[in-house]
This record gives structure tokens, C-alpha cells and sequence, in this order.
């Protein structure tokens, strides 16, 4: 499990949102001083495929999820307090079955 943070200081925050598959997934991104970028957003119940450009972390701060990245072919159960990595230049699935869930991607 990883230590999430409940909030961050000295940022600054993107005020137009990441919407994506109609809306049932949006993000907004936050940019620290050192340059290095988030995004915070929620997942609404569905299967969701993204590509990746740099190698992410996705941590999930509420609800639950399954991922499958690029090329396996196992989920992985995630829930809340839990990660999963994503190789730059891939891609993953991620599904959510009920509820919303909540993450934080960190762009590594």
C-alpha cells in the first residue's frame, strides 16, 4: 500500500477538465514547482482503454478498479490506498464495476 496524500500545496491546478468517454472519465491536472505534472480525476462504472506516452503511476484514493496493461492478460484488483505502474509508450485497461473511482496519475 501506498502513503496517499489528502491534499497539495503550492500548485497549480488546470482549470479546463480531461473529459473523456463522454464524460465518464475526467481528470484535472495539477502542475507542482518542479515541474512535475498530475492529474486527479474520477472514473465512472465502464471498461476504459488509454495509451501512454510516459511511464505513469496510477494510484486509486477511493473505490476500486481492475487493470490490465498492455499485453497481459490478467486484471489486476486495485482499491483505494493501492497502485499500479504503466510503462511509457503502452497502454492499460481499466474497469470499474460500480461506484466511483477516485485516482491520482503521476507522470514518472
Amino acid at each position: 500500500m501506498s502513503s496517499l496524500p489528502t491534499q497539495f500545496t503550492g500548485v497549480t491546478v488546470a482549470t479546463k477538465a480531461n473529459v473523456y468517454f463522454d464524460g465518464k472519465v475526467v481528470s484535472h491536472t495539477v502542475m507542482f514547482p518542479d515541474n512535475a505534472k498530475k492529474t486527479l480525476g474520477l472514473i465512472y462504472p465502464g471498461s476504459y482503454h488509454f495509451k501512454t506516452g510516459a511511464p505513469e503511476r496510477m494510484e486509486i484514493i477511493a473505490g476500486q478498479c481492475h487493470a490490465t496493461l498492455d499485453g497481459e492478460k490478467i486484471a489486476r484488483a486495485c482499491a483505494a490506498g493501492q497502485h499500479f505502474d504503466v510503462p511509457g509508450n503502452s497502454g492499460f485497461t481499466i474497469e470499474v464495476s460500480g461506484g466511483i473511482c477516485e485516482y491520482i496519475c503521476s507522470f514518472l
